[in-house]
């Protein structure tokens, strides 16, 4: 029996995100811990010219957002991009959870070959929803965790693989 869509996305994203949320968590209380401003979490970048941590789980959010409309026919949630605080994110990750867990299973069959048409730097940008999958929106979402999670490594957040990869 082939993989569905849906099963190829939705829990994929959810373990993503509550992996997230746990990493997110343990930066929290290393702060907490060490006595360090969470501030200086939270605006952590790799390099001068990339976004800062918020950044990148609000795009880990929009991702699996996008996918829930560009090939599920969900109503797009929209969330504003002003998370400031560990809380704010906690919140933001547990909101975009919730939308998954709500979404229909059976909006994603049959789905493979319909189009998806998203603006990339200005231009549009075909994809069937398959290769939307695999080829943009999955690899996407993975970018931003990893990096989210480089951030808070870089920054001394006692983080490993197992909290990337979370509980089996």
């Amino acid at each position: 029996m082939p993989v569905s869509l849906y099963d190829l996305s939705i829990p994929v994203f959810i373990r993503g995100l509550s992996n997230l949320a746990a990493f997110l968590k343990k930066a929290e209380d290393y702060a907490n811990e060490k006595q360090i401003p969470h501030s200086e979490l939270l605006n952590a970048r790799l390099v001068d010219d990339m976004a800062a941590l918020p950044f990148q789980i609000q795009r880990v959010s929009d991702t699996a957002k996008g996918v829930t409309v560009r090939v599920g026919g969900a109503e797009n949630v929209v969330m504003e991009d002003t998370e400031t605080t560990f809380e704010d994110l906690q919140t933001r990750i547990s909101r975009t959870i919730d939308l998954l867990n709500r979404v229909d299973k059976g909006a994603f069959e049959g789905k493979e070959t319909a189009e998806v048409v998203m603006k990339l730097r200005g231009e549009d940008r075909k994809f069937t929803s398959e290769t939307y999958l695999l080829k943009f929106a999955l690899p996407n979402f993975y970018f931003h965790v990893t990096t989210a999670y480089a951030i808070l490594r870089h920054k001394g957040v006692p983080v490993g693989k197992m909290d990337f990869l979370g509980p089996a």
